[in-house]
């Protein structure tokens, strides 16, 4: 089954993608990526969401028409990534999370855009979409939704290994805890990061290339440690957060406590608080192999600063395993869907803290008659990742 998935991540630059052909061998479900890619958002269109998230307000005029434009957005990248790797039975849409609603440490609701029903339409495929607010009926935080692709894709691995994704929050899972696997949002990865570049050049960048800003900076220890007293911090897991709360002002509020600290220094101390963040954490949990993906695997300055801090820990890259980094979570969102249409649950009650297993969705048919496979009578215990003759 070609299933191919999508989703614009908290870093709302644009569309992720991945097309995977999924064949059940016994317990391990095999997957031979065929094709991942990312297509940047158009420019007004990321300006008009960026202007419209949180710490922002918007009326419903605005959130329909982003929701239109990034539904249409996502079908001409499923079109398109269609007709460059072939044709796929299903298709998985995340979409645009534009508000992750969290009291304390419980989520109350979570709010993804981008219609589902123009993807239907445009190609012609059934989409399995909304995929996170179920988790949320049953107590979930509706987050970190990856977990299901750690545990079956790290499953042998000895010792504690945890699966860590640097995406605008950061979010990891522990394989092997006394009671389970758990996950849950660490904090703030490219989020804050982000910010500072935008404020340092008055938005003429969105993020640190290549992590050079903050090679060039120092870190500030009185900044760094008042970000690290954040409250968040010591909430324990499950627990998830977002940009509602690791936005530009927030940044802002914090450097006002702290004036004259220099751009580069600023950028090179929220890198540091990541890095900082994510060791302590893993430390705190025993953890000894970091499996990273995400788009600051791609920042040199960051993984450098996490090796210094989690110094004892071996960090390697979800590539290792068959999951290119930058196309973790789209192979993540097309593993759910084969989930929810073989009629088989994708929570994972102790990583996001649901109160039971569900099959995760809504399903939005295409263009044929709806046809559904025959259920599966149980899960895979496994996950399997391999190249496809053409994959990148």
């Amino acid at each position: 089954m070609r299933i191919l998935g999508m989703l614009s991540g908290t870093s709302h630059d644009g569309i992720d993608t991945a097309v995977v052909d999924f064949e059940l061998d016994g317990e391990t479900l095999v997957g031979t990526v065929i094709d991942t890619g990312s297509t940047p958002y158009d420019p007004a269109l990321r300006k008009a969401l960026v202007a419209a998230l949180p710490p922002a307000s918007l009326d419903f005029g605005v959130a329909c028409r982003l929701d239109t434009l990034i539904g249409q957005a996502f079908a001409e990248v499923a079109a398109a990534t269609i007709a460059r790797s072939g044709p796929v039975d299903w298709i998985c849409s995340h979409g645009q999370t534009v508000f992750h609603w969290v009291e304390g440490t419980h989520a109350r609701g979570t709010l993804q855009i981008g219609q589902p029903a123009w993807i239907a339409e445009r190609t012609g495929v059934p989409v399995v979409a909304d995929v996170r607010v179920r988790d949320v009926t049953v107590g979930g935080h509706g987050a970190p939704l990856v977990s299901l692709m750690d545990t079956l894709l790290l499953a042998g691995l000895p010792g504690r290994p945890a699966a860590l994704n640097l995406g605008g929050i950061a979010n990891m899972t522990v394989l092997h805890g006394q009671t389970g696997p758990f996950a849950y949002d660490l904090g703030p990865a490219n989020a804050l990061i982000d910010a500072a570049i935008v404020a340092a050049t008055g938005g003429a960048q969105d993020h640190d290339h290549d992590g050079r800003v903050a090679a060039s900076g120092r870190v500030d220890p009185g900044l760094l440690e008042d970000l690290l007293a954040e409250p968040y911090y010591r909430l324990p897991p499950p627990k998830s957060t977002g940009k509602e709360l690791f936005n530009g002002a927030y940044l802002d509020t914090a450097v006002a406590r702290h004036p004259g600290i220099p751009a580069a220094d600023l950028v090179a101390t929220v890198t540091a608080l990541t890095a900082e963040v994510v060791a302590s954490e893993a430390r705190a949990h025993g953890v000894d192999m970091i499996v990273a993906s995400g788009g600051g695997c791609r920042n040199p300055t960051l993984m450098a600063m996490l090796r210094e801090r989690a110094a004892g820990i071996e960090i390697r890259l979800t590539s290792e395993f068959g999951a290119p980094t930058d196309a973790k979570e789209a192979i993540a969102f097309a593993l759910i869907a084969w989930h929810t249409v073989h009629g088989l649950a994708a929570i994972v009650p102790s990583c996001t803290g649901a109160r039971q297993a569900g099959v995760l969705g809504a399903i939005v048919p295409g263009r044929d008659p709806l046809r559904l496979p025959a259920p599966e009578p149980a899960a895979p215990l496994a996950l399997r990742l391999r190249p496809g003759p053409t994959s990148a």
